[in-house]
């Protein structure tokens, strides 16, 4: 298999234990070459809030308790980035959580900032763009927007636990997540859980 590289972006929706964990899972996988990160400002409180971890600085390395080897960080206002050209060789971006807004920008073609345009040229470019959106009850606009943002090419992968592996607690069934994801990208990983219902 070739070396993989992704984009991650992570938004203003409740669910950053996930984001952690996908990376987390990125890091270690020896496929994946290169992984450019995105958080938006408002990703940044949600991220104090629900993981106890504050502030820009460091970020990753705090996310992944060391140093990342990888992943690069940019800044959501960076639109000059490599990953807002559609020349720079990518397999693919996975926004998670996805927030309404950051769906709204995507869907509509909006591209204010680096995250929406980093999802504009994954669209534009044919390549793999995973909304794991964050949100209940679901309005008539959410709906339209997620069915503008998969007529242009997305992929609707909405934050929803599984509960058939008996998860022990929240990091696990937010790995379980990621696990599925990344299996959805041809990343499978060796922690997944496997339902085998004749066993």
């Amino acid at each position: 298999m070739e070396a993989v590289h992704l984009t991650v972006a992570i938004t203003g929706a409740s669910g950053a234990v996930v984001c952690r964990e996908l990376l987390r899972a990125l890091e270690a996988d020896a496929r994946v070459a290169r992984l450019h990160f995105v958080a938006s400002e408002n990703s940044l409180r949600v991220i104090a809030e629900e993981l106890g971890v504050s502030g820009r600085t460091n970020l990753l390395e705090k996310l992944l308790g060391t140093a990342p080897t990888k992943i690069t960080q940019h800044s959501d206002t960076d639109i000059g980035a490599a990953i807002a050209s559609g020349s720079y060789p990518s397999h693919g971006m996975i926004i998670l959580p996805c927030s309404m807004g950051t769906l709204a920008a995507i869907a509509n073609g909006l591209a204010n900032s680096l995250i929406a345009r980093a999802a504009d040229v994954t669209l534009k470019e044919r390549r793999s763009l995973l909304l794991c959106v964050r949100e209940t009850p679901f309005n008539r606009i959410h709906l339209r927007n997620m069915t503008l943002a998969v007529e242009a090419g997305a992929i609707i992968f909405p934050v929803i636990p599984a509960f058939y592996n008996k998860p022990v607690d929240s990091t696990e069934m937010a790995a379980q997540f990621a696990f599925r994801v990344l299996a959805h990208i041809g990343l499978p990983q060796p922690g997944a859980y496997v339902w085998k219902p004749d066993e």
